[in-house]
């Protein structure tokens, strides 16, 4: 054994030749196996084809989820080349579907601006797939090809005449490879086709899944992303009634802008390049943020309603309400990691900033009533953040010796490591007790609150942070709020939402979720919060005790006992009715609980959801409930 472990030579040296890379280790080339990376080989697809329309060759995309789970993608665009590639003596589609980083986006004059900016989309698709079939129009033909897991079952053929162009891809999952290869959801393709024809003004893009019939939609918006920035504010009251929108283009870079106030206090600016929302911003949300504060603290200047040159509207007072999309597509575009989450073409800042502030300006000068809007708008703000930075300072967490400034109903825990910890925050002081009394002390931390909390969607910050239960948690955290949030910071890595299960104890954690998207939204971008699943039900038989976490599961283990006059169901309305032995157990035991932790996959839905859910417009709210009324199974009264 130990000889075995230590001979090491030139024949372990493996050589993964073709796609067997990419089936190997498929989480290097799409993030996961699981959904989300299922669906990422749509994306990857519709991208070439988007890639297509930026180079104005092609303006409709068809996306078909076939009744077996094939996806089928169609395009009008020029069609992926047929001709032999000069290196490599094969047919130029089949290099594209079998060479990694092989395609026409290096340079080499096919496009001039693409989002598939690696080049081993195709290619990844087809080694990840039990089965792809490509059929190109082109030249007066129509050309056919099929792959088995990578490997071409024949030689490209001519299949028949056309006088058409355009691309079709059609592929199943494989397998072997993917959790759950039927998975494909319409409603998380929707979202992404949907924000692909805003950002491409007059392409058509159509969504059909086959496996429900007549369950389709259309994505067309001449506005572009001015249409986007209409959608992002339906369900918000507008201080203006048309979106603003500037443009232009710099030594090959284009830039647009579009931007509106609404009368809510948050913030909602989403950044795109070369059609890849890049969450984490970059070079474009520099340049925005830079001109948008200085033109309106100049214009505030000479309108003389700012007089003070010490007087300057800060960029968070002037980017409160205001929802904005920029979009930049860029030759050579420079991103963070494959992810692509964040814009680093420093020459980029430069560009939003000057073609931003030049339309911005203009605009400004030529529209009085609109720029006296947004002014008032800031200078309120600005009043308010004073009143906030006041409140603030109060919910700063001391040093470690003045630890006296933690709120007096936490029951903290003795490990001080973050990466250690967890804090519960708890409904009630009834679950407060018990799960104080159950809790490990070493590493879990107890933070009862006492009612809801305030709904901030509807709040501005000076008030949010006067709220007893708020600022408990802020110093708490001790990592600050908003604009001042830092992760370094943060006392405890886990932050568990442990409500009841029932309509009050949703309300509560959907409040905390707004809080935390709202002001602190790094916690749910870095993964740092929960949701903790209690048990519904406790099942006793002949003195055991068993507990279930759902209806289903319910219905299973009876079937499984029996259901005789020997079995007791309990069903649990709140945590205050379990013991501290019980909660621990089934809720905070590290080894046995059932915890959810909360993602942000898609920031415009999420945007969408709490705004419609938590805003002031009652009529979206009940359309809603209306619309979904049919979904909900169990409903404490």
């Amino acid at each position: 054994m130990t000889e075995q472990i230590n001979h090491y030579d030139e024949s372990n040296i493996q050589v993964l030749e073709g796609l067997e890379a990419v089936r190997r280790r498929p989480g290097m080339y799409i993030g996961s196996t699981d959904e989300r990376g299922l669906h990422h080989l749509v994306y990857e697809i519709v991208d070439n084809s988007i890639d297509e329309a930026m180079a104005g060759v092609c303006n409709t995309i068809s996306v078909t989820i076939e009744e077996d789970n094939t996806i089928s993608v169609t395009d009008n665009g020029r069609g992926i080349p047929t001709g032999l590639h000069p290196k490599l003596g094969r047919p130029a589609v089949e290099v594209c579907l079998t060479v990694l980083h092989a395609g026409g986006k290096f340079g080499g004059g096919g496009y001039k601006v693409s989002g598939g900016l690696h080049g081993v989309g195709l290619s990844v698709v087809n080694a990840l797939s039990s089965w792809l079939e490509v059929t190109v129009t082109q030249n007066g033909n129509i050309y056919r090809q099929e792959y088995t897991r990578g490997v071409p079952q024949y030689d490209l053929k001519t299949i028949g005449h056309s006088d058409g162009h355009g691309t079709v891809i059609r592929f199943r999952p494989d397998p072997e490879i993917f959790e759950n290869a039927e998975g494909f959801s319409f409603d998380t393709l929707k979202k992404r086709l949907r924000e692909l024809a805003f950002l491409n003004a007059g392409i058509r893009i159509e969504l059909t899944d086959q496996r429900t019939q007549g369950l389709s939609r259309v994505f067309h918006y001449e506005g572009g992303i001015r249409s986007f920035i209409e959608y992002l504010n339906k369900n918000r009251e507008v201080l203006f009634p048309q979106p603003l929108y500037f443009s232009g283009v710099k030594d090959g870079t284009t830039v647009e802008v579009s931007m509106q106030y609404n009368d809510s206090y948050s913030e909602n600016v989403f950044t795109f390049a070369n059609n890849i929302n890049t969450l984490e911003g970059g070079t474009h949300l520099e340049g925005f943020r830079r001109a948008l504060t200085r033109v309106v603290n100049d214009y505030g200047r000479k309108a003389k309603v700012l007089k003070d040159a010490d007087a300057n509207l800060t960029g968070e007072d002037i980017r409160e309400g205001l929802t904005a999309v920029i979009s930049v597509k860029l030759v050579e575009p420079q991103f963070e990691g494959q992810t692509k989450t964040k814009l680093g073409n420093s020459e980029v800042r430069g560009y939003v900033d000057s073609i931003f502030a030049d339309g911005l300006a203009t605009f400004l000068e030529e529209n009085p009533a609109v720029a006296k809007t947004i002014l008032d708008k800031c200078l309120m703000a600005s009043r308010a953040r004073e009143a906030a930075r006041k409140a603030r300072d109060l919910t700063r967490r001391k040093t470690v010796l003045e630890s006296t400034a933690l709120p007096g109903k936490l029951a903290d825990c003795s490990e001080r490591d973050p990466s250690q910890c967890e804090i519960f925050i708890v409904e009630g002081d009834s679950a407060g007790g018990s799960a104080k009394n159950g809790r490990d002390r070493n590493f879990q931390a107890i933070l009862p609150l006492r009612g809801k909390i305030l709904n901030v969607e509807k709040t501005r910050l000076d008030k949010i942070l006067a709220n007893a239960e708020i600022k408990a948690m802020i110093t708490a955290f001790g990592a600050g709020v908003g604009d001042d949030f830092n992760l370094e910071k943060l006392r405890y890595h886990r932050i568990v939402c442990m409500t009841d299960a029932d309509v009050d104890g949703s309300h509560i954690r959907i409040l905390l979720l707004t809080f935390f998207y709202r002001y602190m939204r790094p916690l749910i971008d870095g993964g740092y919060v929960y949701v903790a699943q209690p048990p519904l039900f406790k099942i006793t038989k002949s003195k055991k005790e068993h507990y279930v976490y759902s209806d289903e599961e319910l219905a299973d283990y009876l079937n499984e006992i029996g259901r005789g006059n020997d079995v007791v169901v309990q069903r649990y309305k709140g945590l205050g009715e379990m013991s501290a032995e019980q909660l621990w157990e089934t809720t905070m035991d590290p080894s046995r609980r059932i915890m959810k932790r909360v993602k942000l996959e898609d920031a415009v839905s999420a945007d969408e959801m709490f705004n419609l859910l938590m805003g002031d417009k009652v009529e979206p709210r009940r359309d809603f409930i209306t619309e979904n009324a049919n979904l909900v199974e169990n409903l404490d009264i």
